[in-house]
């Protein structure tokens, strides 16, 4: 039987009056550190965070790596896409190389510190304490692609000892890609995001809490989104900006919660104040880029 990440994580950090949400470092920690890195593991498990989320892609040898932009360029000294060059290509790339820290500085951008060098998602999981819980964000153009990749590297960590599959959730952006994954017999994964926002959307707007998950289903969405409402008129559609839309209230939480435990996740939580938000509001873990920030 599979232990439950979040009653796990949670029970690590305690229960003030209000149960503080799990931290969950958003890249292993990417404004604290070179986003995906082991280096950004290291310092995201030194501020005791209590879980690590992961972007994934896969090169084109077919092994999965830490690395979530699309161009090799925006982050490291390489360029073109991971899935065109090999495992042993990108795993030289310094991917510190153009981090800036809270000065503008670059400190790492000609580093020789092995641990900043973009990881393969095997090395990564190695490098967690086998209690730390993690999220997988899948990302490829190509749905069956990361998912068939990843499980091959779980299982063969699995059966080298390390654990993987119980204490590993899957996230992506793209609903095919998720679902690929989430066919894997031992595999758990998120909600869809366009599910997530549809019902959040339709809660907040209509007061209407219609078709909540099933129980034990782990659901996540921002804090707070900029966004666009579209009008449809009868001679056109104009449209309005609604910067900083606050997207989640009790009422909400409680819609996801009606059929029973869903596990939800406030993304972009950067702030202490927002931590503290989240914390009232009922959300069982927040999604941060900068546990500094939090103060862990």
């Amino acid at each position: 039987m599979h232990h439950d990440i979040a009653d796990r994580a949670v029970a690590a950090i305690g229960r003030p009056s209000y149960p503080a949400p799990a931290v969950i470092a958003h890249r292993a920690g990417g404004y604290d550190m070179p986003e995906n890195t082991l280096a950004a593991i290291d310092a995201a498990l030194a501020r005791h965070v209590d879980m690590v989320w992961l972007s994934v892609q896969v090169t084109r040898d077919g092994v999965p790596v830490l690395y979530r932009p699309a161009d090799l360029r925006a982050l490291t000294d390489g360029s073109g896409r991971v899935a065109e060059h090999t495992a042993a290509d990108v795993t030289r790339l310094n991917a510190g190389h153009a981090f800036r820290d809270g000065r503008g500085n670059r400190p790492y951008r000609s580093s020789s510190d092995a641990r900043l060098r973009l990881p393969r998602l095997d090395a990564a999981l190695r490098s967690l304490p086998a209690g730390v819980p993690v999220v997988l964000d899948l990302k490829s153009p190509r749905p069956r692609q990361p998912a068939a990749a990843v499980a091959r590297a779980m299982d063969r960590l699995e059966a080298s000892g390390t654990p993987a599959w119980e204490r590993t959730l899957f996230y992506s952006t793209r609903a095919d890609v998720l679902a690929a994954a989430g066919r894997h017999p031992r595999a758990r994964a998120f909600e869809s995001r366009e599910r997530t926002r549809r019902r959040l959307l339709t809660c907040r707007l209509t007061g209407c809490c219609a078709d909540p998950p099933r129980p034990g289903t782990w659901v996540g969405f921002e804090l707070r989104r900029d966004l666009r409402v579209i009008e449809h008129l009868t001679l056109g559609a104009e449209s309005c900006a609604v910067p900083d839309a606050a997207l989640w209230d009790r009422d909400a939480i409680l819609c996801f919660r009606r059929r029973g435990a869903v596990r939800v996740v406030l993304f972009g939580v950067n702030t202490r104040a927002d931590h503290r938000a989240a914390a009232v509001l009922g959300a069982d873990a927040v999604l941060t880029d900068s546990p500094r920030a939090l103060g862990r």
